[in-house]
């Protein structure tokens, strides 16, 4: 590890992955043992794992894990016997394309494979782990050139190193600004109704040595308006073709505060997170989850009895919204379709 990026959150050991139970944070460090294709698919529908490039390398180790499974039951057949186990996987989360991207690079494989698939599938799945790193690296690089106010930034969510194989992808930027001095100070929303940003980026942040202030989403449009920041600054769990952003619930507004005072908005992500089969925002599908996560803080109800809630967990930024796209192949003003065209030739 070098400086500013000490957390992990996916380890293989011996013969099984180990997630870093996000749901405890920041309170327990709690490693949860997987050791299938059904673990793995439940760590990820139940938020154990979360952040679209995370997801998608959770998914890598779970085939690993599959393959090893049904090559020992039946060494003929493993390649059809797998097939379920690839659509639990696929359907744990349906807005990340990282997870889809990931099942289909594994998968594949399986027809050049002769014999034991686990060594194959194994090195591949690593390949996926440590290339994420690296493009998060670049991207922290690139991202980071881009700031030359020195005054704060904001993110929304989590796009750290608990979201992706290690350093980060909005957070990525962030760790390589504050190292290079660039910024001053660094604002996180809390990100209702899963406290993402004061649970895990707060955390994050601060286990390496980064101050972080956390901020309610509301209170975005204040920050704003006194000049306390240059940039917000997130990930993404989808970009479309013609470069609108799938984020994080909230994230649509921030833009368009960001816009109306003058404040630039990054949004960072591997190309692996860029869909060149979605035409626009609107095609992507948004994920919902149970309204009691709104009703609800922990086990304790906080709303009336008889309310009820909408629960979406994304929403979409338009493209037009966009000052900067970066990923590992270079930054991106002002994304439109033509410019996300080059992305994939």
């Amino acid at each position: 590890m070098t400086s500013n990026d000490s957390v992990s959150a996916i380890k293989w050991q011996n013969d099984h992955l180990l997630l870093l139970d996000q749901r405890r944070l920041p309170h327990e460090v709690v490693w949860l043992p997987i050791n299938n294709a059904t673990e793995t698919a439940d760590a990820i529908r139940d938020m154990v794992v979360r952040g679209a490039p995370a997801i998608g390398i959770t998914a890598s180790y779970g085939i690993v894990m599959a393959a090893r499974e049904h090559f020992f039951r039946s060494p003929e057949d493993w390649l059809s016997t797998i097939q379920s186990d690839l659509e639990l996987l696929r359907k744990a989360r349906p807005t990340a394309v990282n997870l889809a991207w990931a099942i289909d690079r594994m998968s594949g494989l399986f027809n050049r494979i002769d014999g034991d698939p686990v060594a194959i599938l194994f090195a591949e799945a690593k390949a996926i782990h440590e290339e994420d790193i690296a493009a998060n690296r670049r991207m922290g690089e690139l991202g980071a050139e881009l700031i030359t106010s020195g005054n704060g930034v904001l993110t929304h969510c989590n796009a750290g190193s608990l979201a992706t194989g290690g350093y980060g992808t909005a957070l990525g930027v962030i760790r390589s600004a504050w190292q290079q001095k660039r910024i001053n100070a660094v604002y996180a929303d809390e990100t209702r109704p899963w406290l993402q940003g004061a649970r895990l980026t707060a955390w994050e942040l601060m286990e390496d040595g980064i101050p972080a202030k956390l901020v309610v989403e509301g209170a975005a449009s204040a920050l704003m308006a006194n000049d306390r920041i240059g940039w917000v600054i997130v990930g993404s769990d989808r970009i479309a073709a013609n470069g609108d952003v799938c984020n994080k619930i909230g994230t649509c507004n921030l833009a368009i505060i960001a816009r109306h005072y003058g404040v630039k908005f990054m949004v960072v992500a591997p190309v692996s997170s860029c869909d060149p089969k979605m035409p626009s925002g609107q095609d992507i599908p948004i994920e919902s989850r149970d309204s009691n996560e709104i009703l609800s803080l922990g086990e304790q109800r906080i709303a009336a009895a008889s309310a009820t809630a909408w629960n979406p967990v994304f929403d979409i930024t338009p493209a037009a919204l966009v000052d900067a796209l970066v990923t590992e192949k270079g930054v991106i003003r002002q994304p439109d379709a033509d410019k996300m065209r080059a992305l994939w030739n």
